[in-house]
């Protein structure tokens, strides 16, 4: 008896490793963007349209609101819900266009006429970063939909924008339109 609770705890802790790793690897693994990126793409492709997730899920707001006369807790927790189905959705298309970056700043390495090792690097570390990232955000969703916590988003939109204004300088066809 004295025996089952270690090897429990032990059991647990390897199945929670194990999933921790199958999430990273399903994450980094992952090829769902579309290619090829085109100028207009890139054009209109801006940090500024993640703007609003920055405050979609910030409590102050939601603390201003109930302190408001009227404001039933089932009119608190509609809202909340539904701030955290926006930011989801945003979430997702920040998700993608990340992922698309990425996949042309890929293909523009694995097709350069130079070896740019540290290029490659750095892409491996944004996408890392990127990675935990979202965990750590959906993670604080989760505490978020309780009333326990604020989402701060603004780590990953800098990875996404410092990816994004990579892939402008590499894209010769953009370099020599934009001039």
């Amino acid at each position: 008896m004295e025996m089952t609770l270690p090897i429990t705890v032990a059991a647990a802790t390897i199945l929670l490793l194990s999933l921790g790793v199958l999430v990273l690897v399903r994450y980094l693994g992952r090829d769902h963007y579309l290619l090829p990126v085109t100028t207009d793409w890139l054009n209109e492709l801006s940090a500024d349209r993640y703007r609003p997730m920055l405050r979609l899920l910030d409590n102050a707001d939601l603390q201003f609101l109930c302190s408001q006369e009227g404001l039933t807790p089932e009119m608190a927790g509609r809202l909340r819900r539904q701030r955290v189905q926006a930011f989801r959705g945003y979430l997702s298309l920040l998700e993608a266009d990340f992922d698309r970056v990425d996949a042309a700043l890929r293909v523009i390495l694995t097709n350069s006429a130079y070896d740019r090792p540290e290029l490659g690097s750095l892409l491996f570390q944004r996408r890392l970063s990127f990675t935990f990232g979202l965990i750590d955000i959906r993670c604080h969703i989760l505490l978020f939909r309780c009333g326990l916590s604020n989402v701060d988003v603004s780590g990953l939109i800098r990875l996404f924008d410092g990816m994004r204004l990579e892939l402008r300088t590499l894209l010769p066809d953009f370099s020599t339109q934009a001039a």
